[in-house]
């Protein structure tokens, strides 16, 4: 039973993934430029951000009500990127956290970011702020704040539920730049219906790798997309090669003896019926791969070995 428990096909996969992960590693790092398809939510970062300084008034960063999770995390490093670009400009910013863990996480990197940049004086208690861990709160508080300080910008991304909405309307009132994702598909539309650009699926979790352009992150990203092109081509060519084989005439079926074991039997056109001249879906070979023959010497388990009364003693035992 060693070839069906190992789970061969999950391994065969698995390694596969790290394969192509730990090459484009390897590309990246040998300053080989990687291509990554354009994220027009991410290039309009600049955009946004030259909004808000022309016009003297802040950005508002929101990274959702979630735990400190890869999420959250994925959010303060994006917005660690405007932080960057801001600082440089003097523009205001406000990070509006509604979890204590999230919270210190940001206070710190953003702190760092003006601290690097030499303009610490430019941080302050105003900067990230603690709203409230409380949903409609929360909502409230940072609803209020972007029409208090009339931000220029706004940026939401993270995860976002019933409250996703009351940002985005409220922003779009005071006509703010916004720039918008969430991992929660449910929220997706609203975003897209109140926001100017919104980053869709799978571009969440590309955004660090797209900004940064490190090469552990783009060779992870590329590695994936390379895995996730080799499994639609497993599927595209399994789903041809099943389509093909039952059409064709069979020769034998496959099939149980009564102690479970796969047998095959052979087929006589002159005695079967019409339908079952043609392969079944258990002949296919996609139908084999995934479901080996059961043999007795599969099923048989070895005893344990019974110790040598005869065989020397070790010292001390």
């Amino acid at each position: 039973m060693q070839y069906l428990d190992t789970g061969w096909f999950g391994i065969f996969i698995t390694l596969m993934m790290v394969t192509f992960v730990l090459s484009n590693i390897y590309r990246a790092k040998g300053k080989k430029e990687l291509f990554i398809r354009r994220i027009s939510g991410l290039n309009a970062l600049d955009d946004a951000i030259g909004r808000a300084t022309e016009m003297g008034r802040p950005i508002v960063m929101v990274p959702g009500i979630g735990d400190l999770n890869a999420i959250s995390v994925q959010a303060v490093n994006i917005f660690k990127q405007v932080a960057k670009t801001a600082s440089q400009f003097g523009t205001p910013i406000r990070v509006c956290c509604a979890n204590a863990a999230v919270y210190t996480v940001a206070q710190e990197v953003i702190r760092d970011v003006y601290q690097g940049a030499g303009m610490i004086e430019r941080f302050d208690s105003q900067t990230v702020q603690f709203v409230s861990d409380r949903q409609f709160a929360f909502a409230a508080g940072v609803s209020g704040m972007i029409l208090r300080d009339q931000a220029a910008a706004s940026f939401l991304l993270g995860e976002f539920y019933a409250e996703s909405l009351i940002f985005a309307e409220t922003a779009n009132a005071i006509g703010a730049i916004q720039i918008a994702g969430s991992t929660k598909t449910a929220q997706t539309p609203f975003f897209i219906a109140a926001c100017d650009y919104v980053l869709i699926g799978d571009e969440y979790y590309a955004a660090s790798a797209y900004l940064t352009r490190e090469p552990v992150l783009v060779g992870s990203l590329i590695g994936q997309d390379w895995g996730k092109i080799l499994i639609a081509a497993m599927v595209f060519f399994g789903f041809l090669l099943n389509s093909i084989e039952r059409v064709q005439p069979a020769t034998q079926h496959r099939g149980e003896d009564d102690k479970g074991n796969a047998n095959w039997t052979p087929v006589d056109s002159a005695t079967v019926k019409e339908k079952d001249k043609l392969k079944k879906a258990n002949d296919t070979f996609t139908f084999q791969v995934f479901n080996p023959f059961i043999t007795e010497a599969m099923k048989k388990v070895d005893p344990p070995r019974k110790p040598d009364p005869d065989a020397p003693k070790e010292e001390g035992k």
